[in-house]
């Protein structure tokens, strides 16, 4: 299976600086590569693709015109453009909004990948990243790299670095359980087990939105867009977003890793999240996390052994355990069964529903997707 691992970088003033003169360079060609594509379709409608641009690239090298230090990383930024234009053209033939490729500016593209490992980038024995071009840095080996690096990308977050590999590992089963849940995500509890269990919503964005207005007020004073002060101001609010963003994902993590490790199957809905978050309630859906926290559960069950799965949503919260539609709405958090006469939480009554379906048959009526771990 394949894993991402995360280590801070702690790299010198100089070498701060290289990275950021590495990532202007990828965003050069980036935009150089899409405003080709662009150009070539309406001058003379051609479609030119990844071998298209990927072939002028040592020429380009040659006369001094791309100054990215590894050969790889460029080959890499035209094939993001690649990605770009096709996930385009698959939203067009779905129909859906395709929203056309835009240009990016310097500030906001912040990661550069080594597709190969060794090649241009590689771990040394002393534990310090050698990059190309910038030398040896400072890693944060909080935990040992396990199993086989396959690529390396070197990311910025606000005003701090991050390198991330990409490995191929194998699973680590766990002892196995007969244990079972059913879980039901929401928003006034994070989530509900179907044994009765409450996880809390910690809703970390909610309660850091004082602090964000504050922030956002003072780069909105910093009317210079190029002044300094402006930009220590947008370095704040940076850091405050990607503090609740870890935040977050310290919670999800040790919740999916306490689930994965208690139970030996594990029921959720296979829910439409882009969908809910463009409602009124989209700020509390995307504070919750919930695309996030399934993936987490996901990779996690599939290195443990467990069995994920995702069954229809639909009804999970009008229905009873004796199989009675009982119609609520959303202000609704109890329910009452006028066949059965059961009394409980909702959402506790929606956990049971949806382990009850993950255990029918996969007939295709119920159960939408069965993701067996086992190794």
């Amino acid at each position: 299976m394949r894993l991402a691992c995360k280590y801070r970088l702690y790299p010198s003033t100089s070498q701060a600086e290289f990275l950021n003169g590495q990532l202007r360079e990828a965003c050069s060609l980036y935009n150089a590569a899409k405003q080709e594509r662009d150009g070539a379709w309406a001058v003379c409608r051609k479609s030119i693709n990844y071998y298209d641009q990927a072939n002028q690239l040592k020429a380009m090298r040659a006369a001094g015109c791309l100054t990215l230090a590894n050969f790889s990383c460029c080959q890499d930024v035209l094939r993001r453009v690649d990605k770009t234009y096709k996930s385009f053209y698959a939203r067009v033939r779905r129909g859906d909004n395709p929203g056309f490729p835009r240009y990016k500016s310097s500030g906001r593209y912040d990661s550069v990948t080594f597709p190969s490992y060794g090649d241009g980038c590689r771990l040394l024995s002393s534990g310090k990243l050698r990059i190309q071009g910038a030398g040896e840095i400072k890693v944060k080996l909080h935990r040992a790299v396990e199993g086989e690096i396959k690529t390396v990308t070197v990311k910025r977050e606000a005003d701090r670095w991050f390198v991330v590999f990409s490995v191929e590992c194998k699973a680590s089963p766990l002892p196995a359980s007969d244990r079972a849940t059913g879980i039901d995500v929401g928003l006034n509890s994070f989530a509900v087990l179907s044994d009765g269990t409450e996880i809390g919503n910690p809703r970390h964005y909610s309660k850091a939105e004082a602090r964000f207005r504050r922030n956002q007020r003072m780069v909105a004073r910093r009317l210079n867009k190029r002044s300094n002060r402006r930009r220590k101001a947008v370095r704040l609010l940076q850091r405050a977003h990607a503090h609740v963003a870890n935040q977050r994902k310290d919670f999800q993590h040790k919740l999916s890793r306490s689930l994965v490790n208690e139970y030996g199957t594990i029921a959720v809905e296979d829910l439409n999240v882009k969908g809910l978050a463009g409602g009124v309630l989209a700020k509390s859906v995307h504070d919750a996390g919930w695309s996030q926290f399934i993936a987490m559960l996901s990779y996690k069950a599939e290195s443990a052994g467990r069995v994920l799965v995702k069954v229809d949503p639909r009804g999970t919260s009008q229905t009873c355990i004796c199989g009675r539609r009982v119609p609520k709405v959303l202000a609704d958090c109890w329910h009452d069964c006028p066949a059965c006469g059961l009394s409980a939480s909702r959402d506790h009554v929606s956990a049971q529903i949806i382990l009850s379906r993950a255990r029918t048959e996969p007939s295709g009526a119920n159960v939408e997707v069965v993701i067996s771990c086992v190794s």
